[in-house]
């Protein structure tokens, strides 16, 4: 089959690497693979970093995406965790770069109401969502996973990635917005 986009989605980190594919076909995303790669075996960080680009290598051969989405890290009290993480996000970045994919950062927040309409949604909420959105039964055994997977979906919405069929090169109509068109479009919710 062929795809109009392939989206890879991942959620960095020093233990657990989440990652996620999905293809787009005629507007319609579906999953293509979403899991975790294990860095806890290993306790040298360089090693671990090897293990991050060599996955996301191998990845990127496999399934050929398009674009590369990533949630960038959140600002937490402790430095030494934020160095590991900024280091495996970094990894991860030139393992896509290498490949010549476009990369895209997403915060936390920006993912979650992407997918739930609610920047403090948590972790459950998301999966419930992405359950809905992508027909998923299944649940993964961590959530690093769904994250990865939340990520590449939001890059899907925030892009609004064209298909095949809406290549017309018509003008668009300019969208009205403020006030007066929503009273136009809403007489009865005027009060007098």
């Amino acid at each position: 089959m062929r795809y109009d986009a392939i989206i890879m989605g991942v959620d960095p980190g020093s233990q657990l690497m989440g990652y996620a594919v999905i293809a787009i076909h005629k507007n319609i995303p579906q999953l293509l693979v979403m899991d975790v790669l294990k860095l806890t075996k290993e306790k040298d960080i360089y090693a671990r970093l090897e293990m991050i680009h060599t996955k996301i290598t191998a990845l990127i051969a496999q399934y050929q995406p398009n674009t590369f989405a990533i949630e960038a890290p959140f600002f937490g009290k402790n430095v030494q965790s934020m160095l590991k993480l900024g280091r495996a996000q970094g990894v991860a970045i030139a393992a896509a770069m290498q490949s010549k994919l476009p990369v895209t950062e997403y915060a936390p927040k920006k993912v979650k109401q992407s997918i739930t309409g609610n920047g403090n949604a948590d972790k459950d909420q998301v999966w419930k969502m992405l359950q809905v959105i992508l027909n998923i039964t299944e649940k993964p055994q961590y959530f690093d996973a769904t994250d990865a997977l939340s990520v590449a979906l939001c890059h899907y919405f925030q892009q609004k990635i064209p298909t095949s069929k809406n290549t017309s090169t018509a003008p668009k109509k300019k969208a009205k917005s403020g006030w007066g068109d929503f009273l136009a479009k809403n007489p009865e919710r005027l009060k007098k």
